[in-house]
C-alpha cells in the first residue's frame, strides 16, 4: 500500500513521522511524508487556551486527510483533543516513551535548588499548578514554541529553568539537556504524554487493519484511562488537569490531579483508583475509559471545577 503521512514540520514532529514511516516500510508499504505548518505552530505569543486549544496543532492535518492528499496523521497524543471531529478516529497508539516531565536548566540541578522567586518557563496550566504546589514562591511565565524554540529561549538566559516532556528530549537525542527527571507523583503527566497516536478517516477500515499492527495494547489501555478523566472533566489546554495510568500484572492504576492556576500554595485536588483488566478482552478500552470517568467523578466530588479557572498561567 502507498501511504502519505501528514505531519507538523517541527523537528520532534518530523522524528515521530519518520518513526512511523520506518515501521510501515518494514511492513512493505511505500510511505511519503507531507510536512505542514499548523495554526498552533504559527501563533507563538498567545497562550493556546486563549486561541482555540490544542486542536490548532492538528486541524490542517485533518483537512489533508479529508481532502485525500494524506492517508494518516501522526500526533503527540497529549496534543490531540479528547473528542476528534466527526469523520476521524484514532487508529492506533504506539508504545509510550518516558512519560515524565524533565527539569532543564544550566544553573540549577533541580527544582529544589532554585532560589526563592526564580523564573520558570512553561505554557502548560497543568505544569503551572503542579509547580506551584511544589514551590509557591516561584515566578512562572509563559513559554510557547516548539521544543527547539523553548530550549533556545532558555539558552539565551530568559529563564532560570524550564519544564519539558522527557519523551521529546529523549527522542531527539537530547538526554544531556535533562538536569533532573521529576517523579510521577511530583509532576503527574498530562493525559497521553509520551505516546504517539495515528489519526485516520473513520471510513477507512483497510487503514485501520493495516495500522493495528503498530498498536501497543498496554499503552492504549493506560492512555484511554487518562483521556477518560480529561473527557469527563471537559479537559483541554485550558484545564489544569494531570492524569497518568500504569498497567502492572493486570492492574490498571490511575492517578489524577486538578488545581487552580490563579491560587498559590493551595493543595492540589487528587484522586486515585484502579481495576483489573485483561488486554485480550474486547471491551478493555471501554473499561479503561470507565476507570477514568470514575476518577474524574472523585475529583469533582472533592471540589475540582468548583473554582474559577484562568486561561493564563501567569
Amino acid at each position: 500500500m502507498k501511504l502519505t503521512i501528514a505531519t507538523r514540520e517541527s523537528r520532534l514532529a518530523m522524528w515521530q513521522a519518520h518513526h512511523v514511516k520506518q515501521l510501515l516500510e518494514a511492513q512493505n508499504h511505500q510511505v511519503e511524508l507531507m510536512g505542514m505548518t499548523t495554526v498552533g505552530d504559527q501563533i507563538l505569543d498567545v497562550p493556546l487556551s486563549n486561541i482555540g486549544g490544542k486542536g490548532l496543532f492538528i486541524k490542517e492535518l485533518e483537512v489533508a486527510i479529508a481532502q485525500g492528499s494524506a492517508h494518516l496523521a501522526v500526533h503527540s497524543l497529549k496534543d490531540v483533543p479528547m473528542d476528534l471531529p466527526s469523520g476521524f478516529r484514532l487508529a492506533c497508539i504506539l508504545s509510550r516513551e518516558d512519560p515524565r516531565d524533565a527539569w532543564v536548566s544550566h544553573r540549577y540541578g533541580s527544582l529544589d535548588s532554585l532560589p526563592p522567586g526564580a523564573l520558570v518557563g512553561t505554557s502548560s496550566l497543568r505544569r503551572t499548578v503542579l509547580l506551584r504546589a511544589l514551590r509557591p514562591d516561584l515566578k512562572i511565565e509563559a513559554l510557547r514554541g516548539n521544543l527547539d524554540t523553548r530550549l533556545s529561549k532558555l539558552d539565551k538566559g530568559q529563564y532560570d529553568g524550564i519544564v519539558l516532556a522527557a519523551a521529546g528530549l529523549k527522542r531527539l537525542g537530547l538526554h544531556d539537556r535533562i538536569a533532573h527527571l521529576f517523579s510521577l507523583d511530583q509532576m503527574i503527566p498530562a493525559a497521553g504524554q509520551g505516546a504517539i497516536g495515528i489519526e485516520i478517516a473513520d471510513d477507512r477500515p483497510d487503514l485501520l487493519e493495516t495500522l493495528s499492527a503498530l498498536n501497543d495494547a498496554a499503552t492504549a489501555v493506560a492512555v484511554y484511562a487518562e483521556r477518560g478523566v480529561s473527557r469527563a472533566m471537559g479537559g483541554s489546554c485550558s484545564m489544569p488537569l494531570a492524569a497518568h495510568a500504569t498497567l502492572h500484572n493486570g492492574t490498571l492504576a490511575l492517578h489524577a490531579a486538578w488545581g487552580d492556576p490563579a491560587l498559590k500554595g493551595v493543595p492540589l485536588i487528587e484522586a486515585k483508583d484502579q481495576c483489573t483488566v485483561n488486554l485480550a478482552d474486547a471491551h478493555v478500552l471501554a473499561q479503561a475509559t470507565s476507570l477514568g470517568e470514575a476518577v474524574a467523578a472523585q475529583l469533582v466530588t472533592k471540589g475540582a471545577l468548583t473554582h474559577k479557572t484562568h486561561p493564563s498561567p501567569n
